[in-house]
């Protein structure tokens, strides 16, 4: 289960000069994975002969009449490049995006696998964005080390209040949509929801600013899901995410903190993991464990900063969660409590 977590964790990082890939399976089935993904206006295209292959459907290009063929147990689907149409029978679905023919392939988008393609299958199909770049460790000149340079913490002034500002980071967003789950429920959505709900509740009970990376729907570079870091009078830091796997059994919550180099404990962010945890345990939610993972794109200074696997979308439980208004209430005002009472500890920050 711990490979499952920080596979989907390293997704964070996105540049859509990277190479990519995507994991996609059935229901009971091993994930395949497929890398040769490209980028074009921002979306991502995945080659359909290697997603139907993965999903042991048939499927031929009719070079006569310029479409494509998709035989599966719900009939014949026909696609066109250019065309914004699936036709199954005399019906005619739309789709969000065209195929495209990219490098002598014909390629689809993540959209059409989540909406369209999952329809084809009798059972449940499962769907991962994956971008295998990750934070590496270099010397002090790497362009990582000062990108991470601003995440120092921050002196307080000694009669400053205990929790001055709070950065909140909703993960991933546009293009880059996540972890998928149930119903195609995508996890840019439930970060974001969250992370507006935590926004509110602190600045009605506390307060004090809070800084967000995004507030709606768009991509985001690494630096930028960063930046209210670089906020002044940030005290902590929390990455709103959240998972899938390829088996509807993992479940709950994951919390997440740096270590250094020499895989020592960072213990201003700890204090902030094990606040969040107890507040998390004691609203009923369940929290597997706290986690120390230098790789993970946490920053390198020492600013308390957790990384927040609020649960897996594939799980029923978590997914209706994540997924409805009064569990992300429920969510943020869990975390809410954990902030506030590492704040009123009054250490470090």
């Amino acid at each position: 289960m711990r490979n499952i977590c920080l596979l989907v964790l390293f997704s964070l990082v996105f540049t859509s000069s990277a190479v990519a890939s995507i994991e996609i399976a059935l229901r009971g089935e091993e994930p395949v994975v497929i890398d040769e993904i490209y980028h074009r206006d921002g979306l991502i295209y995945i080659p359909l002969d290697d997603l139907l292959s993965a999903l042991a459907l048939d499927g031929d290009w009719d070079s006569i009449n310029h479409v494509y063929r998709i035989q599966s147990d719900r009939g014949t689907a026909i696609i066109s490049p250019g065309s914004h149409f699936m036709r199954i029978g005399e019906r005619f679905i739309p789709l969000q995006e065209k195929p495209r023919f990219i490098d002598n392939r014909l390629r689809v988008t993540e959209n059409f696998v989540v909406k369209n393609l999952s329809s084809l299958v009798s059972t449940q199909l499962f769907y991962r964005n994956i971008d295998p770049a990750t934070p590496r460790k270099g010397g002090d000149d790497s362009a990582l080390d000062r990108l991470f340079s601003f995440m120092v913490k921050k002196k307080k002034p000694a009669n400053a209040a205990t929790l001055r500002a709070v950065g909140l980071d909703p993960g991933h967003g546009g293009f880059d949509t996540g972890s998928i789950g149930l119903n195609g429920f995508k996890e840019k959505d439930a970060t974001l929801a969250v992370t507006l709900q935590l926004q509110r509740i602190v600045k009605m009970n506390l307060g004090v600013p809070v800084y967000l990376s995004r507030n709606d729907d768009y991509a985001l570079s690494l630096e930028d899901h960063l930046q209210p870091a670089a906020e002044p009078d940030v005290d902590a830091m929390l990455l709103l995410h959240a998972q899938a796997a390829f088996s509807p059994v993992p479940s709950g919550i994951y919390l997440y903190i740096r270590s250094d180099e020499e895989s020592k404990v960072d213990g201003d962010s700890l204090r902030l993991a094990t606040a969040l945890a107890k507040a998390l345990r004691e609203d009923g939610l369940t929290v597997r464990d706290i986690v120390t993972a230098p790789l993970l794109p946490l920053g390198r200074g020492d600013l308390p900063t957790v990384l927040i696997e609020m649960g897996y979308l594939s799980h029923e439980e978590d997914s209706l969660l994540l997924m409805k208004e009064e569990g992300q209430v429920r969510l943020a005002t869990a975390l809410f409590n954990g902030l506030k009472a590492f704040g009123l500890e009054g250490k470090g920050i």
